[in-house]
């Protein structure tokens, strides 16, 4: 028996079937199904293409096809199940690619018809989202006579990564626990019997449903990434969000991928939505490769990836992030912090719009339907940090990233403006900084983030890592007023104080916030390290501003032999990175003492 987290509903009755009256590529009009409730899925034709009930008026049923719906014929049968689009839940998720609609991509490709014997998604497949054979071993936490509620840890599955697996008690499931067993099952085979009610390993839930949750927590503890620029200047709180908007060719996938990577999640959930295929072909492929440092296993180990990419069906596009925020939330419930990225919400509101441009509503912006603003809310809000449900008080968190790809990097467009209202971390592409091979590309003058975490850093890196975050700000902040100077007057015209910040903004620049997400040193940088960094550069600029006070040229301070070993600081080994610094430092102020 299958276990599911939804709520018992009442007995529909016979199935009533329709027919398809009108198709208009992937929307699909039917009557007869005089039962349907909007969000029912339905399947559709001959070839039972899953679909999904998004209008209802009188007799007639509109439904977006999650499947391409060439071929369709008015007249052919559409069947409603009665439920609504879920995901399965359990032992099995992590490592995982799956489409927008959760079907396992690797099992519907082994059973595809092509004629050649090359590996396709075939049209229509239904196929279990988790393995029905496998069999995992299940421990249980509680025992015959023990009282238990909704979210209660059941026991733990041990799976082949680090993380522990804890099946819990289902919502709407309370009472004694009658019988639990212990051993190798499947995921539909019963471990524990709960108020007379058999309860399995799989679970089902509604993807536009958030799960609920004891309460939710302030956000104050900062996502650590590795980015030096993110951690430094632009924190994004565990459970918080964060957007990143650019324009084709500013770095925004191999970011996120690198935030996927590098991240101290737990877990991530990573959707390709309407993406390049090669683009996310590299995530499949880089992925099993890469070794997460927490547990030297297999980073996929920790990661659900959901691929839809830009010539997949586009109704399966606008469903991927909801079923990969379930995931996500799935995992929170268990006390784990989870990542998730959303690459990118563009082309899921390029969905949004081609559907509702079939549907013939009236369009607002730019062609975007008018309920576009609070799609986006319903996504970002389930963002958070929460204390779960269940006596043992676990916390858990949901960071959400999404990348936004304003048609020519037009930051004025409908779903960048939109998402500013919601996420608390703007991080700002810059098309000239990405043609200036300056990676991350992020625009220092224009990101922002709404989180207040410098008590965080000073409490847990060092004392002072607020003050030398409020001076890095500061520094280039007057860097980009005196370049807009240059560029009309030319450097000449600077006193010589404003020509070391120049200077000193340069290091600041290219030796701290320049960071390569290829080198596999310099991919990730420990906080104590960037800490360590931020001094050396900010005891250069100190440095070099005595030295020109005492009548020595800016420029002549510029050149001294030690700054040039700022460059390789990233470089450093952890361990040694506060020796160094130490050392770095007492050599630049002996050089231009010398001055």
């Amino acid at each position: 028996m299958t276990q599911t987290d939804v709520r018992s509903r009442p007995d529909r009755g016979a199935r009533i079937d329709g027919e398809i009256w009108r198709v208009s590529g992937p929307v699909v009009v039917a009557t007869g199904l005089t039962d349907a409730r909007l969000y029912n899925v339905v399947y559709v034709g001959e070839a039972r293409l899953p679909g999904e009930v998004i209008r209802l008026d009188g007799e007639r049923a509109t439904i977006q096809v999650y499947e391409d719906t060439s071929g369709l014929r008015v007249g052919e049968p559409v069947e409603d199940t009665g439920e609504a689009l879920t995901v399965e839940l359990g032992p099995g998720l992590l490592g995982g690619i799956f489409d927008g609609t959760q079907r396992p991509l690797p099992t519907i490709a082994a059973v595809g018809d092509d004629p050649y014997g090359a590996p396709t998604i075939g049209r229509g497949l239904q196929v279990p989202s988790l393995d029905r054979e496998r069999r995992w071993t299940f421990v249980p936490s509680v025992s015959a006579g023990d009282k238990v509620g909704p979210g209660d840890v059941l026991g733990i599955v041990a799976e082949p990564t680090a993380i522990s697996h804890k099946v819990l008690v289902p919502h709407g499931v309370s009472g004694v626990v009658e019988e639990t067993r212990e051993g190798s099952f499947t995921v539909e085979e019963p471990v524990a019997v709960v108020g007379g009610e058999p309860v399995a390993m799989l679970r089902r839930w509604p993807v536009r449903e958030p799960r609920p949750v004891a309460r939710r927590l302030d956000p104050e503890e900062p996502l650590v990434t590795g980015q030096r620029i993110l951690d430094t200047l632009f924190p994004v709180a565990r459970g918080g969000t964060a957007t990143i908007p650019g324009g084709f060719g500013t770095g925004k996938t191999v970011l996120e991928q690198s935030l996927a990577k590098f991240s101290d999640a737990d877990v991530v959930v990573y959707i390709g939505c309407g993406e390049r295929g090669n683009e996310l072909t590299e995530v499949l492929e880089e992925f099993p490769e890469l070794t997460d440092p927490k547990t030297g296993a297999s980073l996929m180990g920790r990661t659900v990836l959901i691929a839809n990419t830009s010539n997949m069906p586009v109704a399966a596009r606008e469903a991927s992030i909801y079923t990969g925020i379930a995931i996500a939330e799935y995992f929170r419930d268990q006390g784990l912090g989870v990542a998730l990225m959303a690459d990118s919400t563009s082309r899921w509101g390029e969905a949004l719009r081609e559907v509702s441009g079939r549907l013939e509503e009236m369009p607002a912006e730019e062609g975007y339907p008018a309920y576009l603003s609070t799609r986006l809310a319903e996504f970002y809000e389930r963002a958070g940090s929460v204390v779960c449900l269940g006596a043992d008080e676990r916390e858990g968190s949901v960071t959400v990233v999404g990348a936004v790809s304003p048609a020519g990097g037009d930051f004025s467009e409908p779903i960048t403006q939109n998402t500013l209202r919601l996420a608390g971390t703007f991080w700002a592409l810059d098309t000239s900084l990405a043609r200036a091979r300056h990676f991350p590309a992020i625009a220092w003058g224009t990101s922002y983030t709404l989180y207040e975490l410098d008590g965080w850093f000073d409490r847990e890196v060092a004392d002072g890592w607020s003050d030398g975050r409020a001076w890095a700000l500061d520094l280039l902040q007057k860097e980009g007023a005196l370049l807009d100077i240059v560029q009309l007057l030319g450097a000449d015209a600077l006193a010589p104080a404003q020509r070391a910040i120049l200077a000193t903004g340069r290091l600041m620049r290219e030796d701290f916030l320049q960071q390569s997400a290829f080198d596999e040193i310099d991919a990730y940088c420990a906080l104590p390290k960037q800490r360590h960094m931020l001094r050396v550069v900010r005891a250069a600029h100190e440095a070099l501003v005595a030295t020109v006070g005492r009548g020595a040229a800016s420029e002549a301070g510029a050149a001294v032999p030690a700054l040039r070993e700022v460059s390789r600081m990233k470089y450093w080994p952890d361990e040694e990175a506060e020796g160094r610094a130490s050392d770095l430092i007492e050599r630049i102020r002996k050089e231009m003492e010398e001055l």
